[in-house]
């Protein structure tokens, strides 16, 4: 599996007259771990939904290795590699992990619908292949412990690494993630921290990484795009971007930022 790039080029998306974005750029190379941060309505959420397809852009161009997809259904985003783990834990509460995951490999199944539903000859040799890969990603992510769980049992910190799970199911090259630490404590966070590392240096998928945590986007990010009002304020490395002075007025406070950066506080 190798990572995808993701180039953005004035992106604009426009809901009944209202600007979520306007005319932003970013980049993001094959393999790397971007973060996308910024207050709250900043336009974070809608980018990742303009590059799934959930969004049509009133402009602007969003290319997949080279290729335009700003005006691709989602379906066929996801079949060009995009995977997504929402803000929301947005997974099948009466279903097990196990089963939660197998939906992710849907993408990659052949049997026409009666084989499916007889789970007969092809149908079933295909969803014993599709299970090895799905307990490769259980393994991964270290969920061996609930796989058999109904998700709705589970604390909230282990529905977030399913729902990451589902999406590295479906064998991205790049991965949207929206907020996924959001709701978890430190312990989950650190767990969660590790499990990014290893995504991007053994998995080597590109990520795109929506997040509220500065401290993990410090500590963890290549770079960093800031947004502020549905416009991009900043660009750069994590020590570069979260210093510029309009990040600091707009989101960080004088305070913050340095210690966030661990340098002396003014």
């Amino acid at each position: 599996m190798s990572g995808a790039t993701l180039e953005i080029r004035g992106l604009s998306v426009g809901f009944k007259g209202l600007r979520a974005l306007e005319r932003v750029d970013l980049s993001v190379g094959a393999g790397a771990l971007s973060a996308l941060v910024g207050p709250n309505g900043a336009g974070k959420s809608t980018l990742l939904n303009a590059v799934g397809g959930f969004v049509t852009p009133v402009g602007g161009t969003i290319r997949l290795d080279g290729r335009e997809i700003q005006r691709v259904p989602p379906h066929r985003v996801a079949a060009l590699g995009v995977g997504r783990a929402f803000q929301f834990v947005e997974l099948f509460r009466h279903m097990t992990v196990l089963d939660n995951l197998m939906l992710g490999r849907h993408r990659h199944m052949r049997s026409g619908v009666v084989a499916g539903a007889i789970f007969f000859g092809r149908s079933r040799r295909e969803q014993a292949r599709h299970r090895v890969d799905v307990e490769a990603v259980i393994e991964f992510l270290e969920l061996e412990h609930y796989r058999t769980t109904v998700i709705g049992g589970l604390p909230f910190g282990i529905q977030k690494l399913v729902s990451i799970g589902r999406a590295l199911a479906t064998e991205p090259r790049l991965l949207l993630l929206d907020e996924p630490s959001s709701g978890m404590n430190r312990d989950e966070k650190e767990n969660l921290a590790r499990f990014l590392l290893r995504i991007k240096h053994e998995l080597r998928v590109t990520m795109l990484w929506v997040e509220h945590d500065l401290e993990l986007v410090a500590d963890l990010a290549d770079d960093v795009t800031v947004l502020d009002f549905g416009q991009r304020i900043a660009a750069g490395p994590p020590a570069v971007a979260l210093r510029d002075p309009r990040v600091i007025d707009a989101y960080l406070g004088a305070d913050f930022a340095p210690r966030l950066l661990g340098e002396p506080t003014p």
